[in-house]
């Protein structure tokens, strides 16, 4: 803050909006994804491997982009196993063509990346796990919302949906930014609290567990939704039945009076 300014330090990106040919020659896919190509995306192959990822299993990355991740996954999952959505259609052209040796595109069926504004993730098969790295990071709350509802629809119970963000503490201020004015609770970049992370799954079929670090460059933390038969109950859901049952027991106390 100078001069009781608070000075931002991030900026609103239009994540949708297509790369130049000339941009792509120029690296600018891998610029929009956020840089870090190999680092993070070898991270993220090393997780979801220690945290059970196996060959055979069938993988969906939510806000793929250019494939940093995804060439690892392509290479490390059967023929067929990597399905990608992003919001850049042009972003996934770069990742395909650019990114992807021929033999990987071998493997990997072009039907199985789809640009979608809306989390639009039914490819009419059941995944095993979801990964979204800095999506979350990206977007509001209600996006939240309407990505895990969605991405609920296509996994069976037991599957996992691995997702990262920027962590506040608990206690801080709603009101203030964090990391030196690049992160904001109502703009790009977001933070999220915890109790953000359990609102947002509320009404779908998710069980949390946060993990916390997980070595990303940028401190972001990881939490995972574990895919459940019913969906969580709301506060609304609890006063509703609440409500419901409130005739019974005063019907009941009557007759033992």
């Amino acid at each position: 803050m100078a001069d009781g300014r608070v000075i931002r330090r991030s900026h609103d990106v239009d994540y949708a909006k297509p790369l130049s040919e000339a941009e792509v020659r120029q690296g600018g896919h891998r610029r929009r994804v956020g840089g870090q190509w190999d680092v993070v995306g070898e991270l993220q192959l090393e997780f979801m491997i220690a945290q059970g990822l196996r060959p055979e299993h069938r993988l969906l990355d939510v806000g793929c982009g250019a494939l940093r991740a995804g060439v690892r996954f392509v290479d490390y999952l059967q023929p067929g196993g990597y399905y990608g959505i992003d919001i850049n259609q042009s972003l996934l052209d770069a990742g395909f063509e650019r990114e992807l040796p021929d033999q990987f595109r071998a493997k990997l069926p072009r039907e199985h990346l789809r640009a979608t504004d809306r989390f639009d993730c039914d490819f009419g098969v059941q995944f095993d796990f979801a990964i979204a790295t800095s999506l979350f990071t990206h977007i509001s709350l209600n996006q939240i919302r309407l990505c895990l509802y969605r991405v609920a629809k296509v996994m069976p119970p037991g599957a996992r949906f691995l997702a990262s963000y920027f962590e506040a503490p608990r206690f801080h201020p709603l009101a203030e930014s964090l990391a030196d004015g690049r992160l904001w609770t109502e703009r790009d970049a977001f933070f999220y609290y915890r109790e953000d992370m359990r609102f947002a799954a509320q009404g779908s079929p998710w069980k949390l567990r946060f993990i916390g670090a997980w070595g990303h460059p940028r401190n972001q933390r990881m939490v995972e939704f574990r895919r459940v038969k019913r969906p969580s109950r709301t506060p609304r859901d609890r006063l509703a039945r609440a409500a419901q049952r409130m005739p019974h027991l005063l019907s009941r106390r009557l007759r033992q009076r």
